[in-house]
């Protein structure tokens, strides 16, 4: 009989911890926030509405969408939702991050310290480093969710991200700010090819912005024939010489054949007319990343039917003039003033556009310098729809991403305030459905001051007996929990031995953590989501064959 009983226990507690795939951990968890206003993009604003979430997904949406009985319910009174944000152009996954640098109107963009640094890598091409298209960012990307904080507190949940080196950077990919693996990050890969209006290091032509642009054209020229040839020669090889093998050739064929967008980084009217001749004389399918002074050339831009990639990285002084120093040119200071007054213009003209960050400092900038475009002409509503569903629009992911509707991605962003406001606090953010909750800052105490517990957080700190409603066997354990401000530690203790917390956080409305649960030789992570009221405690434990209630009372 007890050994009956113990394949029992054996058999119930492989249910508490499940055999899992990777795949399916914590992001099965469903949640349901309720009574927010919802800014959908897509069509109207809700005013009042609820948004349910389930294996990653938007499962429903509505004023009157329905909620699961084994949803965790966020109460969103007072809070304001949107899709993910997206920067539509940045270097953020990397393994070796390159600067971000623009290149000013006027200017030639320096290669990098990391170009220039970089050893050779062998290569089939006959083309030098630097004028290489084949490169693919995929197989520089780095996984790791701790990288992307920054970037996903200020509201970002979706980034397209290339190298930085050379005048070809090669091919890009659109990714999501959170996945244990590279291939969990990926939502689209390749997406463009990308070409910086740069020189090639080492002295090596080319070494002008003429000169880079008679070498763009050259290997276009190139590769049109070598795809000619390739043609002919498998058809009918009899009598013709090989075609030589070239993989920066090949990388071209999908970009003249319209298969796949090219992305030029232009700043300068002259630089966006060349790329538009270029893009005419190749029918390509160009894109326009960095755009300063692409208001000037609009009626173009909107004819040839190419997007604008708009950097918000708008140009400002960096420092106090020095008594003695030089007044800023005419040139100077038109720049800094028109910059701001560019995504009103090409609104106004119909050309499409997505906001990027355009290698800034400060991520914060970002909403900042979109509120300024605001000011300076541009339809609030087109701000938004800049960095949410335009720009998934143009990278080819709007039928998953970019809009708050039901089936798609769930991406969203949380915040209390206008999303312009500079007081504004992200509460919550979703990425494939998975719930990052930024730190809030402490607020004052009664006394006035910052210290002690902060009154937007609930009080859970304590020991705990608790009572895991595992069906047919429930599970008795002890609960103990070490709050400091937003930091949750502490154990889980049990028939099944002494399990500490991890990730433990405290909420307005609670606390969540994650356990990892060693069984049978397998590891296995089960996310804790609780609420205190009073000397009671409750919850869930979930994993993904569901979710498993558990309830107690706080000891003296």
């Amino acid at each position: 009989m007890k050994k009956f009983n113990l394949r029992l226990f054996t058999a119930i507690f492989a249910s508490f911890c499940f055999c899992v795939s990777a795949e399916a951990q914590t992001r099965q968890e469903t949640f349901a926030i309720t009574n927010a206003q919802i800014a959908t993009v897509s069509g109207p604003v809700i005013s009042r509405g609820t948004i349910v979430i389930r294996n990653g997904l938007i499962e429903s949406v509505g004023g009157n969408a329905r909620v699961p009985a084994d949803a965790r319910i966020i109460d969103g009174t007072s809070l304001a939702i949107y899709p993910g944000f997206i920067d539509a152009y940045t270097s953020l996954g990397l393994s070796s991050p390159t600067p971000q640098r623009s290149p000013q109107p006027g200017q030639q963009a320096q290669p990098t310290q990391a170009a220039q640094t970089n050893q050779t890598q062998p290569s089939n091409s006959n083309y030098p480093e630097g004028l290489r298209p084949e490169a693919n960012v995929f197989e520089q990307l780095k996984a790791g969710e701790a990288q992307f904080e920054t970037n996903r507190n200020a509201g970002f949940t979706t980034v397209l991200t290339v190298s930085r080196d050379g005048v070809f950077n090669g091919q890009s990919a659109v990714i999501n700010l959170a996945g244990d693996s590279v291939s969990e990050m990926i939502v689209r890969t390749p997406f463009a090819e990308h070409i910086t209006l740069t020189t090639v290091r080492g002295g090596t032509y080319p070494t002008s912005l003429m000169g880079t642009f008679s070498a763009l054209r050259q290997m276009f020229l190139d590769a049109q024939r070598f795809q000619e040839i390739t043609k002919m020669y498998d058809k009918n090889p009899r009598g013709l010489r090989r075609p030589e093998a070239d993989l920066s050739l090949e990388a071209l064929i999908p970009v003249l054949n319209r298969e796949m967008p090219i992305v030029f980084n232009a700043n300068s009217e002259i630089e966006i007319i060349r790329v538009l001749d270029l893009a005419r004389e190749f029918n390509l399918r160009a894109i326009i990343a960095g755009g300063q002074e692409a208001w000037k050339v609009a009626s173009r831009l909107k004819s040839q039917n190419v997007p604008v990639l708009l950097s918000l990285n708008y140009p400002k002084r960096t420092a106090a003039a020095a008594p003695e120093a030089d007044a800023e040119s005419m040139d100077v200071l038109r720049l800094r003033a028109e910059t701001p007054k560019t995504p009103a213009r090409l609104q106004q003209a119909g050309v499409k556009f997505a906001f990027q960050s355009g290698g800034m400092q400060n991520i914060n900038d970002f909403l900042a310098n979109a509120k300024k475009s605001v000011e300076n002409g541009l339809d609030r509503n087109a701000a938004i729809r800049a960095m949410t569903l335009s720009s998934a629009e143009i990278l080819g992911i709007d039928n998953r991403l970019g809009s708050i509707e039901a089936g798609k991605i769930a991406n969203l962003v949380v915040t209390r305030g206008d999303v312009f406001d500079k007081s504004k606090t992200v509460t919550h953010v979703f990425v494939d459905g998975k719930l990052f909750e930024p730190k809030l800052p402490a607020r004052p105490s009664a006394a006035g001051t910052t210290g002690g517990q902060p009154s937007a957080l609930a009080n859970v700190g304590g020991v705990f007996n608790i009572t895991v409603e595992i069906p047919g066997q429930p599970l008795q354990g002890t609960l103990n929990l070490t709050q400091q401000e937003a930091i949750l530690t502490g154990s889980f203790q049990s028939q099944l031995g002494n399990v500490p917390i991890k990730d433990g956080r405290v909420t307005a409305e609670g606390f969540n953590f994650t356990m990892t649960v060693e069984f049978g030789g397998s590891t296995y992570e089960v996310a804790v989501v609780g609420r205190v009221s009073g000397n009671q405690i409750s919850g869930t434990m979930t994993t993904p064959q569901g979710p498993i209630s558990f309830n107690g009372t706080k000891t003296p």
